[in-house]
């Protein structure tokens, strides 16, 4: 129970990091998940294109919360010994 917790704390203290566009927007993402911070290139502000930045926003999110479920997985894993918890995989 103890090892659990632990690992629930660490999760929720831990952030992921994801790009998009070759680094034009950047997102990091707490375990808990909140998002922490969203980083525009200014070459990536294009008032002709907004969807573009929509849609480069939007892939950067997704893949960081992607990697946030994947840690979580991977870290309740090993503590729970192949215990499969709803939610994390």
């Amino acid at each position: 129970q103890d090892q659990i917790s632990k690992a629930q704390q660490e999760i929720e203290e831990s952030t992921v990091e994801a790009s998009a566009g070759g680094g034009a927007v950047t997102v990091v993402i707490s375990g808990q998940p909140r998002v922490v911070s969203v980083k525009i290139a200014p070459e990536a502000v294009d008032p002709e294109d907004v969807e573009m930045l929509e849609d480069l926003i939007v892939a950067a999110l997704n893949e960081a919360l992607e990697k946030v479920g994947t840690m979580q997985a991977e870290r309740m894993g090993s503590v729970a010994g192949g215990l499969e918890f709803p939610g994390l995989t």
